[in-house]
């Protein structure tokens, strides 16, 4: 059986030795805007191994979570994409890999005239323990009898709480590039969990990773090298966008798909693929009589919560949905119309969201709304100087 700590230390091993010299096989072509590497030292982008690029999406002033950093390449490009007011935190387990990426992280901010990246140590499916934080306390407290283990495991469980390496909450984006295939199977919901947990409400994952056409083989999966290489552990395309789904997020697309596979291993194509994600659906449902109205292209859409819309017809929604809806990545595709006379959520009735039903104009007019009167014009006066 190839368990956890054997997929820990084949990806470990592998990426470790990869820090100190170049590996062509960890890593698909990647087109980075050459504008970002120009500050970023050649051993960096040498060591580093990925197979999309996240950091296009991102926006000035976020503060961004890179999981499974390595020698900080998307990182350093990130910083530049955010600017000073934002702040790029890299994870990554591999001692060698960081050493590299914390070298180069105050050339860097020479560079660019400002430094906002930082570097922590520990595995992306557990974003609560600082490993360097726990190997201090270890060499004040070393751990040589059965009392002094269990103790340690009273140590771990303190440091998650008090002083937890990403807190809750606190981020606005998290990017990876290749690096959610690596963490072993039974790991993996824990990591999506965890990815959900540290975005602040209204975050979002923007995550480049190889996913597989087909399931792969129970034999596959338990090969070192094939793990190691980004292979064995990748889920299936549609798995992999399960997998935000049941973590709790909404809105997810895919924003990139490699059309020509990567790799194909025993007729199994893998593939990158770039996808988005957002967090913040949770919470209570209110009635304050809004409606949206789907523009279409489609007849009819399905959306994350069970609602089935037709195209043009007016529908009642919760007002955390009808928030939700002006946003990225659905305003495009949606009208909205606001009641007559607005319902402060303080006075406003619970709504079931288990429902999906019609919503009347006069529900947003007013019963009794009876007002005879001409729209402001706002149609453009042809040749003939009529209008419509």
């Amino acid at each position: 059986m190839f368990h956890r700590t054997d997929a820990e230390s084949a990806v470990k091993d592998r990426y470790g030795q990869a820090a100190q010299a170049r590996e062509a096989q960890l890593c698909c072509p990647v087109d980075y805007d050459p504008q970002y590497l120009k500050v970023i030292p050649s051993e960096v982008i040498e060591r580093d191994y990925g197979c999309g690029d996240p950091s296009r999406h991102l926006q000035p002033g976020e503060t961004v979570l890179d999981l499974g950093s390595g020698t900080g390449k998307i990182c350093f490009i990130a910083s530049q994409v955010v600017g000073p007011h934002g702040k790029v935190i890299g994870v990554d387990m591999t001692p060698e890999m960081l050493g590299i990426a914390r070298q180069a992280a105050p050339e860097v901010a020479e560079k660019i005239g400002f430094g906002n990246v930082e570097f922590r140590r520990g595995r992306i499916q557990d974003l609560g323990l600082d490993l360097d934080r726990l190997e201090e306390q270890l060499g004040a407290r070393p751990v040589d009898t059965a009392e002094g283990f269990l103790e340690l495991e009273n140590l771990i469980a303190e440091l998650r709480r008090s002083e937890p390496m990403v807190a809750d909450d606190s981020v606005d984006v998290v990017v990876s590039n290749c690096v959610l295939n690596l963490v072993a199977a039974d790991q993996k919901q824990q990591m999506f969990a965890e990815i959900h947990r540290v975005l602040r409400r209204g975050g979002r994952a923007v995550i480049s990773d190889i996913v597989a056409d087909e399931d792969v083989p129970e034999d596959m999966q338990k090969d070192p090298e094939l793990w190691s290489g980004c292979i064995s552990g990748a889920l299936t395309e549609d798995g992999f966008l399960q997998a935000f789904e049941d973590a709790g997020f909404y809105g997810i697309r895919v924003l990139e798909r490699q059309e020509e596979p990567w790799q194909t291993v025993r007729g199994i194509e893998f593939r990158s693929l770039t996808l988005e994600a957002f967090k913040g659906k949770e919470g209570p449902c209110f009635e304050r009589n809004q409606a949206v109205i789907y523009r279409g292209p489609f007849k009819e859409v399905l959306d994350d919560d069970g609602h089935r819309m037709e195209r043009g017809r007016r529908y009642a929604v919760c007002d955390k949905t009808f928030q939700i809806y002006r946003q990225e990545p659905y305003h495009q595709y949606f009208d909205f119309v606001e009641p007559l006379e607005s319902i402060s959520l303080s006075e406003a009735e619970p709504f079931d969201c288990s429902r999906t039903e019609l919503r009347h104009p006069r529900e947003t007019k007013g019963m009794d709304y009876d007002v005879t009167a001409e729209g402001e014009s706002r149609c453009v006066t042809g040749t003939s100087g009529d209008c419509c």
